[in-house]
């Protein structure tokens, strides 16, 4: 029998959750940094090959959702409760879903995408993705604590601005916009862009739950 063969039978084979978790939050941080090139473009073609790097970054993304949802059913030696990790993959895959999404309407509905709203949305999607990483790496070992506390409130303060600033674009749109279509479009975007940093704290609160049964 080759060693390797060898090697991997004695190889725990819950790790593969841990590094298919990185894989799929350090996508997101790709994602994040792309949505703000996206948001910063003012060529609507050269937007369009931004958007088409984010929706293949989502694509990725779905085949390592795939991928730990395949480990589950083989695995019965998992490295926390099989409803968490369930839990955490769904949360993470939802956060590339509607930063795609967001990508996409921009270019979809035609919105110069040179608006505060949508500026400072897409700034907080990339601070809460990397806090997302941050997280999540510190799950393969849970020695650091304070880090991946210190990452949760982050990511609880990010979806508070999230809010904050999607309560002031609305204000904002309603009261210098006379294009009702554009109210419309720009409204939709900023919905789509405020739940990415929703599904930020959902992700939040699944490591949460991770680390008060096994920290």
């Amino acid at each position: 029998m080759a060693f390797n063969t060898i090697l991997k039978i004695f190889l725990p084979k819950d790790r593969i959750f841990y590094q298919l978790f990185e894989n799929v939050s350090e996508v997101l941080v790709k994602m994040g940094v792309k949505l703000k090139e996206v948001v910063n473009e003012p060529d609507f073609e050269k937007r369009g090959k931004l958007i088409k790097e984010v929706e293949d970054m989502e694509h990725v993304n779905d085949e390592y959702t795939h991928k730990i949802f395949t480990e589950l059913g083989k695995n019965f030696i998992t490295p926390f409760d099989r409803e968490d990790i369930h839990y955490l993959a769904t949360a993470l895959d939802d956060i590339a879903d509607y930063i795609y999404a967001s990508a996409k309407k921009i270019n979809f509905y035609h919105v110069d995408p040179n608006d505060i709203g949508i500026q400072k949305m897409a700034e907080l999607i990339a601070l809460g993705c990397t806090q997302v990483h941050k997280a999540v790496k510190e799950l393969r070992n849970m020695k650091n604590l304070r880090v991946i506390t210190d990452a949760l409130v982050a990511i609880n303060s990010i979806e508070n601005q999230g809010d904050d600033i999607f309560d002031m674009s609305i204000e904002r749109l309603f009261a210098t916009e006379p294009d009702a279509k554009e109210v419309i479009k720009k409204r939709e975007i900023y919905q789509i862009m405020e739940i990415v940093t929703d599904k930020c704290e959902d992700v939040a609160n699944v490591i949460e739950s991770i680390i008060i049964k096994y920290a």
